[in-house]
């Protein structure tokens, strides 16, 4: 069985770091790790956390540091698979107005919109999945949108990545700070823990333009909606 867990080498390599660097922030409790017999052991779930942590956090330079960082770790078969938000969401895959007026009934109307495009086969376990992480710290951003996904992804119950994207007429406590009402939605389903990742820096990048609510308002349709998207991806 592969292991879970870097060594500092392993690590330094993934990050692009340099194994000095690594361990001054394994020694300043910034990089969660542990040390096993007096060596640094890190485990590959808890850095990617760290790293999704490191998402919610990073302004544009940072989010294409960190973006890049993740496609240069990509596996030889994945060298060309650069993520594209576009490419992962379908025109069956959008809905404007979502009717749910809770967290609850937000997250399964979107696992629901998935399951009926045939790219979901459980969606009351991923609604269960998504509203666990949702409980243990909201993905809700103060600028309205949400990035819905499970702690791990769930890849037994997907046929291949995906996004769906609702968008609710009037905002929806959701948690976020402030009392911010949420409008925007996007749930992420991922075969793998680094695919999320680089969804989530993609998407990242892209919501955190302004100007993109606005496009996305006046966006008459799904289709419209993904060529607007398109769009932004090209620019950045």
């Amino acid at each position: 069985m592969a292991t879970q867990d870097f060594d500092i080498e392993q690590l330094a390599a993934y990050l692009h770091l340099t194994p000095q660097q690594i361990e001054k922030l394994a020694n300043r409790g910034t990089v969660p790790g542990r040390k096993v017999a007096g060596l640094w052991r890190f485990n590959k779930v808890d850095i990617h956390h760290w790293l999704e942590d490191r998402i919610g956090l990073s302004d544009e330079a940072e989010l294409l540091q960190v973006e890049n960082v993740l496609d240069r770790s990509a596996g030889p078969e994945d060298d060309d698979a650069a993520v594209s938000i576009a490419g992962m969401l379908r025109p069956e895959t959008i809905k404007t107005p979502l009717l749910g007026k809770s967290p609850r009934k937000i997250i399964s109307e979107l696992c629901d919109l998935a399951a009926d495009a045939g790219l979901l086969w459980d969606p009351a376990k991923m609604s269960e999945a998504v509203l666990a992480r949702e409980n243990m710290h909201t993905t809700a951003l103060d600028n309205g949108v949400a990035l819905l996904h499970p702690r791990r992804p769930l890849p037994d119950i997907i046929s291949e990545g995906f996004l769906c994207l609702g968008r609710t007429y009037q905002g929806v406590p959701f948690g976020g700070s402030r009392g911010i009402l949420t409008d925007v939605f996007f749930l992420i389903a991922s075969v793998d823990d680094r695919s999320h990742l680089r969804t989530l820096a993609r998407l990242s990048r892209i919501i955190s333009d302004s100007a993109f609510y606005t496009k996305l308002r006046d966006a008459a349709d799904p289709i419209a909606t993904i060529e607007m998207i398109a769009d932004f991806e090209e620019d950045l």
